[in-house]
């Protein structure tokens, strides 16, 4: 494990310090998914559960009450099961949650029921991820039901459940040195996926193809899954922003767009790279290239901090406005095109996305009325595109089926932004050169 178990530790003690006095906060682990019949999902473990404790295994709930004279912070998990782990692998049990995960306390989740009732019991304010899950929610009412049964003998429930996500989310948002660490390894994996599909792609074949590569290059650095399904879309395909089938053939003189990234450690990268499957881009396909890296870089340099969530996607939107104009695919003054909002047949999504445990991770865009302004830690993607529909006759035919994409993950600093993903190739002549040599 590349991140400090210590890691896990402060951010309890971080939460415990957002919550108000005499209150406890539960936070369940994720369930484990049914794939079909009797086979269950590789499992992956919540988001907020992980980030607070760093335990992987299902059927477990972290339970934080500060102030607790026997220990703050108590998980439950399954207990150890010799015969049941030689089937399933080994289980880390309560004494193991103390001495390797540094808990105060822990019990058996079979307790559960008896245990953590008598927990709640007196507090005067719960701490909850409301409506996340169905059946943990009913589990929760149950222990509720069971402190309210026992009023008229002095028990008193608690008198308010508050929503744990804008704390937590909040904590998640600045990423720490070590989480950058974790964050920055996996953008190097990732970047040498992208670079092996670049390599692979002049062969030609289908898509899967190029998947394959990435995948292979993930597992083979210690990244045992995706963090989202890739997207291989060559020709056409590149125009459809979440295209996942990955299953047509590579033809020469298309370009596909790659949007592929590891997860390591639940941490998330997020790259799209976008090139030519015979190694040379044509002039329309350069023309168009061109347009958006010039937006990808104006949109990197207003990552810094004093600027807020939008200016990157407002000095992407200028960049690919002005380029339409320039290759007369829009009409009339940039201004005018901006504001009435011209450029969206082509671009039509936002140009990032907070990134950390979720590739859409955590974190609010705005902050009451006003676009959040961006500070050391903060890591997102920048990703302005185009995308010319197949069937957009308004336009010259020789733009028509081009989907282009440029994504990198950058972390603010004090003094500006950190690239973590610029080692894949996305300059035409880098590109040109490093697919030469495939």
């Amino acid at each position: 494990m590349l991140m400090p178990i210590k890691e896990f530790a402060s951010r309890r003690k971080a939460l415990s310090e957002h919550m108000a006095d005499n209150s406890i906060a539960i936070v369940p682990a994720a369930p484990e998914r049914v794939r079909n019949r009797d086979v269950l999902h590789p499992y992956r473990q919540d988001s907020d559960f992980y980030y607070l404790t760093g335990f992987d295994e299902p059927e477990a709930v972290l339970v934080l009450i500060p102030g607790r004279e026997h220990g703050e912070s108590v998980l439950f998990c399954k207990e150890r099961n010799p015969e049941k782990e030689l089937w399933d692998g080994f289980l880390t049990g309560p004494e193991g949650a103390i001495e390797t995960f540094g808990f105060d306390d822990a019990f058996p989740i079979s307790d559960i029921d008896d245990i953590l009732p008598g927990m709640i019991e007196g507090r005067s304010r719960v701490y909850y991820p409301l409506g996340k899950d169905k059946a943990f929610d009913s589990q929760v009412m149950e222990w509720v039901k069971t402190i309210r049964s026992k009023v008229r003998t002095g028990a008193h429930p608690p008198g308010e459940f508050v929503a744990l996500e804008h704390s937590l989310h909040d904590l998640r948002l600045y990423k720490s040195a070590a989480e950058i660490k974790v964050m920055a390894k996996a953008g190097e994996i990732s970047v040498e996926a992208h670079r092996r599909a670049m390599k692979r792609a002049k062969q030609g074949g289908f898509e899967y193809n190029l998947e394959a590569e990435l995948i292979h290059t993930f597992m083979s650095h210690g990244a045992r899954s995706t963090a989202y399904p890739s997207i291989v879309g060559s020709g056409t395909n590149g125009c459809i922003l979440h295209y996942i089938e990955n299953s047509a053939p590579l033809k020469d003189g298309d370009l596909v767009l790659i949007d592929a990234g590891c997860e390591l450690e639940n941490y998330a990268s997020d790259i799209t790279r976008t090139f030519p499957i015979n190694g040379r881009f044509s002039d329309p396909q350069k023309a168009l290239y061109e347009v958006v890296l010039a937006a990808q870089y104006a949109a990197i340099d207003a990552v810094k901090p004093g600027n807020h969530w939008n200016h990157p996607h407002e000095a992407a939107l200028r960049v690919l406005t002005q380029g339409l104009l320039d290759l007369g695919l829009l009409q009339g003054s940039l201004d005018d095109a901006l504001e009435q909002e011209a450029y969206k047949p082509f671009f039509m999504h936002r140009t990032g996305h907070w990134l950390g445990l979720d590739v859409h991770d955590v974190g609010d865009y705005r902050v009451g009325d006003a676009w959040r302004v961006l500070e050391p830690g903060m890591v997102l993607t920048v990703e302005p595109g185009l995308y010319i529909a197949p069937d957009n006759t308004s336009v010259d035919e020789k733009w028509r089926g081009i989907g282009i994409r440029i994504e990198d993950d950058v972390v603010v600093t004090k003094d500006g932004c950190r690239n973590l993903t610029e080692g894949a190739p996305k300059t035409i002549a880098e590109i040109e050169a490093y697919m030469a040599d495939a």
